[in-house]
């Protein structure tokens, strides 16, 4: 990853964000709203919860057949994926609750997921935030060699298959935090002094993610092969199920929102400065999908809407429904894009299309 410094211009002739920002707070103030989540995100965290960590202990202690295990590591995926979208990132973002405590237990909710807390505030509130898709500071735009998701990447001639088989590769998000991505990360950022807030020491933040680690693979594989009279190759391929499931559902909802056809992939210039202030950067490299389908609203915790949650990061996404009008039409009102798919098809549709396009081989300049 580049690590060369970035600035966003300051030139806002205009004065969106400050106009759109004043409109934002006076909805929260005039209907006497906290920004922060409320009794509806509690009742999802129960329900999320519920199905993440019910049918593990249904496993544990009902005589089942191995087919009815099966399909319940489907729905703990799908739980899995559900806490990590409603709870997990609300809470690190500080939008669960007016609390930090909340927030911090909340957001901690990321160790019962796989992950570490450090890295995934890192990763996702720091580099992805601020600097969505800019080639070579979003660490969301990386994926190996195997992947190409941007035209400054290198291509490589199996990238002309990526929109075939990149599907297959998408489930295994969550199983590489368990394996290597956390372990790679924490040394990484460690060494770059990077932080959400106070930097760790190093000796803490090793420690925490070597005993949440060892917590993990206790709960999740040892107790099971101690409780389950079934073979332990069975309790493995059951724990790739519900990684493969929350994966793939969590993939491919974060590559809907900036890696379509109708996103932006801009550079700095010479200088390492952006063209647009950071808050029209989010306009140009961010999309929402289906934020009419109460469904998807519910279950994805907003993340379809992108839009308004990358510009109001800090305001819980039970909130983005109403401020998303606010949001829409005060960019139309400065001529500034905002950019969404009607429908979920659309948008994965688009992130197909565009993966299409990436992996067909550059045009040699002349």
């Amino acid at each position: 990853m580049t690590q060369s410094p970035i600035k966003f211009s300051r030139v806002d002739s205009a004065k969106f964000f400050r106009t759109l920002n004043k409109r934002v707070n006076s909805y929260f103030k005039e209907n006497n709203i906290p920004r922060t989540g409320n009794w509806k995100l509690h009742l999802k965290t129960i329900i999320m919860f519920s199905l993440f960590l019910t049918p593990y202990f249904l496993i544990l202690t009902l005589d089942i057949s191995q087919w009815w295990m099966l399909l319940l590591t489907v729905v703990m995926g799908i739980g899995m994926a559900g806490v990590g979208m409603n709870v997990m990132h609300d809470g690190n973002h500080g939008a669960y609750s007016s609390k930090k405590w909340v927030n911090k237990i909340m957001g901690g909710s990321m160790y019962i997921l796989a992950g570490n807390v450090y890295n995934w505030q890192v990763q996702h509130n720091v580099l992805h935030h601020t600097y969505t898709n800019i080639h070579g500071h979003d660490e969301d735009l990386e994926a190996g060699r195997i992947i190409r998701f941007s035209e400054h990447s290198q291509w490589r001639r199996f990238h002309k298959f990526q929109h075939y088989y990149s599907i297959f590769l998408y489930g295994l998000l969550t199983f590489n935090w368990v394996l290597t991505t956390d372990f790679k990360q924490t040394r990484r950022y460690l060494k770059r002094k990077l932080a959400y807030g106070k930097l760790p020491s190093p000796i803490k933040q090793w420690s925490t993610l070597a005993i949440t680690k060892a917590l993990y693979v206790a709960i999740w594989i040892v107790i099971p092969m101690i409780f389950l009279q079934i073979s332990w190759w069975k309790i493995l391929l059951g724990f790739f199920i519900m990684h493969y499931t929350a994966g793939l559902i969590l993939s491919i909802v974060f590559q809907l929102a900036h890696v379509v056809e109708h996103t932006e992939m801009p550079l700095p210039d010479d200088k390492g400065t952006m063209k647009n202030t950071w808050a029209i950067h989010q306009l140009f490299t961010t999309v929402n999908f289906s934020t009419k389908n109460k469904i998807v609203n519910w279950f994805t915790g907003g993340l379809n809407h992108q839009v308004e949650h990358h510009i109001f990061p800090n305001i819980s996404h039970i909130h983005y429904g109403k401020i998303s009008k606010i949001v829409k039409e005060t960019a139309n009102e400065f001529n500034l894009p905002y950019h969404e798919y009607k429908t979920t098809r659309a948008a994965i549709m688009a992130h197909f299309r565009h993966l299409k396009e990436m992996g067909t081989k550059p045009a040699v300049a002349v």
